[in-house]
């Protein structure tokens, strides 16, 4: 295995082609994670994390559409889930730079 820090911080930064494309941030970590997972130091642990970020922020922003009937909660609740989707994969991408081990609060462990 071969130490790649810039491809874990491509493969934290890829998940914000979620704002563009509305998937690809969960599609191209996942073949990123599948591909480099046995070739790339590291790359297992950071991609389960990023996969189990991105399946954490999707089932949140399934329980807020229902809250969006609820004096519109849902809509903060949203709003909230973009800023974190925006936010803590840049901030992530910059700790793994530095070699710190990145954190995504709230996130559900569904792949261990």
């Amino acid at each position: 295995m071969r130490e790649d820090n810039q491809m874990l911080v491509i493969t934290h930064l890829s998940q914000l082609l979620d704002l563009v494309t509305g998937i690809g941030g969960f599609i191209v970590p996942l073949i990123l994670w599948l591909t480099q997972k046995d070739k790339v130091a590291g790359m297992d642990f950071h991609g389960k994390m990023i996969i189990n970020f991105q399946i954490s922020m999707f089932i949140y922003g399934l329980i807020c559409v229902p809250l969006i009937f609820l004096f519109g909660l849902g809509f903060i609740g949203l709003i909230g889930i973009a800023i974190i989707m925006l936010v803590l994969p840049i901030v992530n991408a910059i700790k793994v730079s530095n070699g710190e081990i990145p954190n995504y609060p709230l996130t559900i462990e569904i792949i261990k």
